[in-house]
């Protein structure tokens, strides 16, 4: 079995915030795997699918995105799970908007959602679906802009994204995340040797997260 978790703030007043593109990422593959039946079980909304022969659990946990991992890990506990069993989707401030970057592993680079898996389960070999959306206006806070819904034009760069991703962890589920990560990551284009500038796809790092 392998977790698939988006993280994300509870609450229709955040619904379609920028932090919780993680809940977006999961209602996508739920609506394209015909999931319609959720349940609350280890302080998150879970429920039970397939990718190809491999039985999934969709996870949306609702304890604010701070706690992410006293949701995510009684579930790995309870489900006997392995960290690399677990793959995360969330937001991420430092690679353009509707830009992805899957991640096998590694630190928390900031993101509060992340660090407190890490805090929770112990291991970092998890896998992270990172979903571009920017970083701050002018004179705007990393909090205003994280709860804030994307303006029209970003909405659909990042529903894009979504819909480009579906099949990336369907890939991470049914072959591996190094085939995913190969398959579906921005590929840097090479500079070329005249004066032309070409520009690359995504930036890989990771930006400080914050949330309630």
């Amino acid at each position: 079995m392998k977790v698939i978790a988006g993280l994300g703030n509870p609450g229709r007043e955040y619904a379609q915030t920028k932090h919780n593109v993680g809940f977006l990422m999961v209602d996508a593959l739920a609506a394209h795997l015909g999931v319609t039946e959720w349940r609350e079980k280890y302080d998150a909304l879970i429920a039970r699918a397939r990718i190809g022969s491999e039985a999934v659990l969709l996870v949306k946990p609702q304890t604010y995105m701070n706690e992410s991992g006293r949701a995510i890990a009684p579930l790995m506990n309870f489900y006997k799970l392995a960290a690399d069993d677990l793959i995360v989707a969330h937001d991420d401030m430092d690679i353009p908007v509707g830009s992805i970057r899957i991640r096998k592993k590694g630190s928390s680079g900031g993101h509060n959602g992340i660090k407190s898996i890490l805090a929770h389960l112990g291991d970092e070999h998890f896998a992270r679906i990172r979903i571009g959306i920017g970083r701050p206006l002018p004179g705007w806070t990393v909090v205003n802009h994280v709860l804030a819904p994307f303006p029209p034009e970003d909405a659909a760069k990042v529903s894009e994204a979504i819909r480009y991703l579906v099949p990336a962890i369907e890939c991470v589920v049914t072959e591996d995340v190094d085939k995913a990560m190969n398959r579906y990551n921005p590929k840097k284009e090479k500079k070329r040797k005249s004066k032309e500038h070409v520009g690359t796809a995504a930036e890989p790092s990771q930006a400080e997260e914050v949330s309630r």
